[in-house]
Formats: structure tokens, C-alpha cells, sequence
């Protein structure tokens, strides 16, 4: 199926790119394609018990395919209120259409490093931002991990290096201690090319493993 078909299927409208409000802090609207998104449903590492968190939610494609593909429950947050205003008419055409799947969907308008973690278990990256927000993003989930100790996943798609080189090395406060990487999950063969960052890489906090 097209990135127009899934929409369809969907019913919503998640296909394009926007920059409009992109800084050096925030990057631009992009949807992870569907086809990515099909691999990582496969991949077993979601859930209809999982609770994910999708940062920098656009539209809202990533939450509405996984709640209407795998049962999960998803939260979407958006900092910019006008694709934040998208998402929420893409919530009510699905509900026309999926509205059990609907229901496990929530959306919020706000900035990341302010969203607090409670009991989400989950949690999707597709370069929303820069790594001085991930870093505050990460002090909110570890600080939710320790609160509540629970096997907790990170998916991040299209990995930045800067992502990369935080998410491995860590820092020198030990936040990242018991964060490990789990699995890549390749994407490669999904494009032309062989651009090696199509890839979804997988960490984890909360099976007893460190770096």
C-alpha cells in the first residue's frame, strides 16, 4: 500500500512535509512512512497492552495507525498548534471510521520537555527536536522508570548521530546507566539507496541490563 492508500484506509491526511515553524530546535513536520511503520508493528516490541508516547506527533499518523493496527493505547505530542490542529481533524475524521481505536488515542498541544511521563511504556522519536530537548525528555522518563520500575522501550527512527552519540556514551551524571541497546530494526531495503540511518533503533531500561 502508498503512503495515499494507508491514509485512506485511515481516514486521515498525513502526507507532505512542513517546515513553516521548524528552528534549531524543533525540526520540521516529516511522517515516518508506512512502510516503516508496518516493520515496527511486526517487530513484536509493541503491543495491545503498550502505551506509547509519540513525541512531536505532527499530524498524527504514527498514534492512529498503531492504535487502529495493534489495540495500543498512544499519546501524541505536538508543540506547533497549527499541525497540532491537523492531528485533531485527523482524530475525528478516524473516529468516523475506527472509533474504538479512537478512543486509545490521545493528543496533547504542548512542548515535550514539559509532558510528564506517568505509566507509558513505550516511547517513538522521529528527530523531533534537538538533543538538548531529548536530554530533558530522557530526565522525564528515567525519572518515571524510577518512580515506577517497568520495562520500559525506546523506538527512534532515522536516528540523528547527535541522538546516537547521547543515547550510547550517555553523560557524565549516569542518567543513562540502565539504558541498553536492544535492536535495529534495518529499513534499508524499504528505499533505494542504502542509507544506513533507515533503521528503527531499539533501547530498553528495566530487564536487569546496563551498557
Amino acid at each position: 500500500m502508498t503512503e495515499h492508500d494507508w491514509d485512506k484506509k485511515l481516514n486521515i491526511n498525513t502526507v507532505g512535509r512542513d517546515d513553516t515553524h521548524a528552528d534549531v530546535f524543533h525540526h520540521p513536520y516529516e511522517p515516518t512512512p508506512y512502510c516503516v511503520l508496518e516493520r515496527l508493528r511486526d517487530s513484536g516490541y509493541i503491543t495491545q497492552d503498550s502505551v506509547l508516547v509519540d513525541y512531536g506527533c505532527g499530524k498524527g499518523r504514527v498514534g492512529f495507525f498503531l492504535a487502529q493496527e495493534l489495540g495500543c493505547r498512544c499519546i501524541g505530542l505536538e508543540y506547533d498548534p497549527s499541525i497540532f490542529a491537523r492531528a485533531e481533524e485527523n482524530r475525528t475524521s478516524f473516529a468516523k471510521q475506527y472509533a474504538q481505536s479512537a478512543g486509545r488515542m490521545e493528543l496533547l498541544c504542548e512542548n515535550a520537555e514539559a509532558y510528564e511521563v506517568t505509566g507509558a511504556d513505550c516511547f517513538y522519536f522521529f528527530n523531533p527536536f534537538s538533543v538538548e530537548i531529548l536530554r530533558s525528555v530522557m530526565r522525564q522518563i528515567v525519572g518515571s522508570y524510577y518512580e515506577n520500575p517497568r520495562i520500559i522501550r525506546l523506538f527512534f527512527y532515522y536516528p540523528d548521530q547527535e541522538y546516537i552519540s547521547y543515547l550510547l556514551a550517555g553523560d557524565a551524571s549516569g542518567m543513562l546507566d540502565e539504558l541498553y541497546f536492544l535492536d535495529e530494526i534495518d529499513c534499508s531495503d524499504l528505499f533505494e539507496g542504502q542509507d544506513e540511518r533507515e533503521r528503527v533503533m531499539v533501547f530498553e531500561f528495566g530487564t536487569g541490563n546496563s551498557k
